[in-house]
């Protein structure tokens, strides 16, 4: 990222548009504009509250696999500090 953690939002959507990725954020301002206008196309919501860097990796790389099938069928998916949700 040319800003790095400055970049804004729209900027992050507009490359998760162009390179088909998956916006992972703590961040609710995606979510409205998923609701809205469905931008980012895929949306991973951390919804933890605050924990460590090394704990969130462990989080993920644990839910790894189901985040994946997930993401496969679903457009938004967010992973709490022990369940993972499906937004349809």
């Amino acid at each position: 990222m040319p800003s790095g953690n400055r970049t804004p939002d729209e900027e992050l959507s507009d490359i998760a548009v162009h390179e088909a990725r998956i916006v992972v954020t703590k961040d609710r301002d995606f979510v409205v504009s998923f609701w809205l206008r469905r931008v980012p196309p895929k949306l991973l919501l951390i919804s933890t509250g605050n924990i460590a860097n090394e704990a969130l990796s462990r989080l993920i790389t644990a839910n790894l696999g189901a985040l994946e099938s997930a993401f496969l069928k679903h457009d938004f998916v967010e992973l709490g500090a022990t369940t993972i949700t499906i937004h349809t």
